[in-house]
Formats: C-alpha cells, sequence, structure tokens
C-alpha cells in the first residue's frame, strides 16, 4: 500500500492510502470512509476479497486525523470536495464508496454531491442526520455514547470540555459478538485506532460535531445505488439510523444483520464489495 500526500488550493495537507492488485489493471476503485476515532487506511481484512474482485482501495485522512491538516468549521459534505481532488491527481473518474460507522455519513455524501462520479455507496452501522424526522437518534445508544454526542450537540466548548475528562473505557458499547471479532480477524482496529488518537481528541471532536449538525445535502436526493448494512444489536449507532435512511432515500436498500453488532456486522462487508462490484459491472 502506498501512502501520499496531495496540497489543496487553501494549503490544506491530505494523507491519502492506495491499495490496488499489482498483476492487473484494476476493475473497481472503492473509496474507504473511516469511523470516529480512526485513520483512514482501508481495511486490510477485505484485501484478499478485494484481489480476487479486482477492486483497488483508496482511503485517506479526514481532516484532523494523521496527517491531513484540520479543517476548522467542516461538515459531512466537505469530504465530497476531498475525494474528488485525491481522485483527480489519481486519474480515476468514477469510483464507489463505502463507510462504517461515522464513515457511513461520509459515503453518503459523496454520493450526493459528486452523482456524476460515484457508481454506488455502501454505509455498514452509518448514522442517520441529527435531524432526521420521527427518529429517537439516542434511543438504543450506550449511555456514554450518548453522552459524548449530547455534548457535541451542545457546542464546541462543551464537546472539548466532554473530552478532557477522565473517562473509563465503556466496554458495554461493544458486544459479546464485536469483542470476539476485536481479538480476532478485526484486531485491525488498532493499527488505526491508536494513531488517529496520537496527537489528540481534535479529529474525533470535529468529525461529532460534523454529526450532530446539518450534514451539507440531502439523503433523499441521492439517485445511485445505496446500501446500507446494519447489526440488530449494534449499541453505537442503533440500527434504527440505517432503518430511517432505509425509508429515506429511495435508491437504498437495507441488509439487516440480526446477530451482529457494531463490529461484527463487518463480517458482511465482503458480501457488500461483492455487492459494488455487481453494481459496477451493471453500470
Amino acid at each position: 500500500m502506498q501512502e501520499n500526500e496531495l496540497t489543496l488550493g487553501d494549503g490544506r495537507v491530505l494523507h491519502y492510502y492506495d491499495w490496488k492488485p499489482e498483476f492487473e489493471e484494476p476493475e473497481l476503485t472503492v473509496f474507504w470512509h473511516h469511523g470516529t476515532p480512526n485513520i483512514g487506511k482501508p481495511p486490510a481484512p477485505l484485501f484478499a476479497a478485494a484481489l480476487e474482485m479486482g477492486i483497488r482501495w483508496i482511503g485517506y485522512d479526514r481532516p484532523g486525523y494523521g496527517g491531513s491538516s484540520a479543517r476548522s468549521g467542516r461538515d459531512v459534505a466537505s469530504c465530497a470536495e476531498d475525494v474528488a481532488r485525491i481522485a483527480d491527481q489519481l486519474g480515476i473518474e468514477h469510483f464507489a464508496v463505502m463507510g462504517h460507522s461515522g464513515g457511513g455519513p461520509h459515503a453518503l455524501a459523496c454520493a450526493a454531491l459528486l452523482p456524476k462520479r460515484v457508481i454506488a455507496a455502501v454505509s455498514i452501522a452509518g448514522l442517520a442526520p441529527f435531524d432526521a424526522a420521527g427518529l429517537d437518534w439516542f434511543q438504543g445508544m450506550t449511555a456514554s455514547g450518548a453522552a459524548a454526542l449530547r455534548a457535541a450537540a451542545q457546542g464546541h466548548a462543551a464537546k472539548v470540555q466532554h473530552e478532557g475528562l477522565n473517562q473509563e473505557f465503556d466496554r458495554e458499547m461493544f458486544t459479546p459478538e464485536d469483542w470476539a471479532e476485536l481479538s480476532g480477524t478485526w484486531s485491525w482496529f488498532d493499527s488505526v485506532v491508536r494513531p488517529a488518537l496520537s496527537e489528540g481528541p481534535g479529529g474525533l471532536i470535529d468529525d461529532d460535531l460534523a454529526y450532530v449538525a446539518p450534514w451539507g445535502f440531502d439523503c433523499a436526493r441521492i439517485v445511485q445505488p445505496v446500501l446500507l448494512v446494519h447489526g440488530a444489536q449494534d449499541r453505537v449507532v442503533p440500527c434504527a439510523h440505517s432503518e430511517w435512511l432505509a425509508r429515506s432515500c429511495r435508491s437504498a436498500r437495507l441488509w439487516q444483520r440480526p446477530d451482529d453488532g457494531h463490529i461484527s456486522v463487518l463480517n458482511s462487508a465482503a458480501s457488500a464489495l461483492a455487492w459494488l462490484r455487481e453494481q459496477a459491472s451493471d453500470g
């Protein structure tokens, strides 16, 4: 996997990652949108499936994470411009997008705002908009997760204060199935979470502020195929978020996994990749 940087017109730097099969021309490029708090390395547990399908992965550190410059006041929609610039740099005209957790809204943003370039989108365990009509947004979240996002809803100062508290990690946010995966296949997360926090919580703070602010686009206006994958036992982002998105986005379908939580649902990610590959072939 190659790592590179792109300097934008406003002076910001975007750090991005490029993984592709070396022995053949990739048949599809997928942009990976990471969760909170992660850096943007594409998911190594999916490399074998991607190799089999001829998929090239591009990932990047969202502003404020890893090697990417912070961007004050960024919203979810901001990512579409950054992704477009990286795609331009690499000479990629059309691509698909996939995001996990907080990366889900960012994948949807690219579909909504880059309709001529994004072929299809996958959101795995992703959030719904904070102003989603008829959705009890916090219902089903663990108390610690809800408190972190409620602090963000109170504004930047309250969120900074919340992150400055000496808090113990809440193990209850993950199900036993999640913990099994974090000790096995998806122990990969340790390689993207620790670097994301090494310079402090700035990226995390900006992410959470963006989730509870207007996103900057309308999910209902997405026209490309959208796949929503969600575990019914999810305690981080309750499944009701994807259920709302499935009702509100006319091009979306929902794969609900009854026994999965926030991490174990990623065992369906290879099947979601195959779905993306089918959409590219049909297009």
